[in-house]
């Protein structure tokens, strides 16, 4: 198996406008197709935004008007999956031979979601991940997804699937990915930690996959002045609310590409699956070393909807009388 070149790009969102930042997003898939990358990984919250720093004017037990209005603007900026950006990565993807896992925030009525999409470059979109577990005051802003949103997918540098931001503390679900055969293991977070770092080396060794982890660079001055941020005030426009830290990560734990902090900018790697298959020589999380006896992990794929509509004349081919509000009528005959 030949090698095949992968790319993560770190950049920042333009708040509160999907579209000049899925402008933004295709130059840098350009520039990642045209160095040879066939697959390329955006930060969480790419297309949408990540509202660092901001509350939501919801403290406990109240929210404020102004909050409010934070979350129509917010809600304004998000996207729809069959929207027009989609449209664009669709035609991103498929003219320069180029598979994309980006971040968006996806409206779905009247709830966001944190959600990663997967663009094919023949068959378009293909699939996406809500986030299951937002958290802390991400609770607040985003929906939680459900089993039915974990896929991993073949591409041409390996199978890639994604866990966003903090869902990669969550043993189980990396256990489930691990079962899905995941050697392309994405991350798109807003963590820029150094310990963020050490659990991205942590899950390349247990999964003995690639993991490819994207972060946003932004400071306040990528924000409106009147933006509700609690991190740094519009008279601190150079202060960094995300200094990005985006990684490429080997199966064998090697760090092969950045991290790189405080700008913009794209890492690539070479991948190879031939080092997929020698580091499962020594471990294997769901495989040979696994212990089905004794530990095993049971998960439900299945959507989850709050409203289910049905009709009864087609299930049963008929309709009662109560069902069609006839009264009864005495055969006089």
């Amino acid at each position: 198996m030949s090698t095949v070149k992968a790319a993560v790009v770190q950049a920042g969102s333009i708040p509160f406008s999907p579209g000049r930042t899925i402008s933004k997003g295709i130059e840098f898939i350009v520039e990642a197709a045209q160095n040879g990358a066939e697959l390329v990984v955006f930060p969480e919250a790419f297309l949408g935004g990540y509202p660092k720093g901001a509350s939501f004017g919801s403290p406990v037990g109240k929210r404020t008007d102004e909050g409010r209005n934070a979350f129509l603007e917010y809600f304004k900026g998000s996207i729809e999956i069959d929207g027009p950006e989609i449209e664009k990565l669709v035609r991103a993807a498929n003219e320069h031979s180029i598979f994309i896992v980006m971040g968006i925030i996806e409206k779905s009525l009247f709830t966001l979601y944190c959600t990663v999409v997967y663009i094919d470059p023949v068959y378009g979109l293909v699939g996406k991940h809500r986030k299951l577990m937002p958290t802390g005051g991400e609770r607040l802003i985003w929906g939680f997804g459900d089993g039915s949103t974990l896929p991993v997918f073949e591409t041409p540098v390996g199978k890639a699937g994604a866990v966003i931001c903090w869902e990669n503390y969550m043993p189980l679900m990396r256990a489930k990915m691990y079962a899905e055969g995941i050697t392309i293991y994405c991350a798109p977070t807003a963590d820029d930690r150094d310990s963020w770092l050490a659990s991205m080396r942590h899950i390349a060794l247990e999964g003995r996959c690639y993991v490819l982890s994207a972060c946003q660079f932004m400071t306040r001055g990528d924000f409106p002045n009147d933006y509700d941020c609690l991190l740094a005030s519009a008279k601190e426009p150079d202060k960094v609310l995300m200094r990005g830290a985006s990684a490429i990560f080997a199966p064998n734990g090697d760090l092969i590409a950045g991290p790189v902090f405080d700008c913009e900018n794209i890492i690539y790697a070479d991948i190879s699956q031939n080092d997929v298959i020698r580091s499962k020589l020594d471990f294997d999380p769901v495989g040979h070393y696994a212990r089905p006896d004794i530990f095993q992990l049971h998960v439900d794929i299945g959507a989850k909807e709050p409203v289910t509509s049905f009709d009864s004349f087609a299930a049963t081919g008929s309709i009662s009388k109560k069902e069609n509000f006839c009264p009864d009528i005495e055969d006089d005959s």
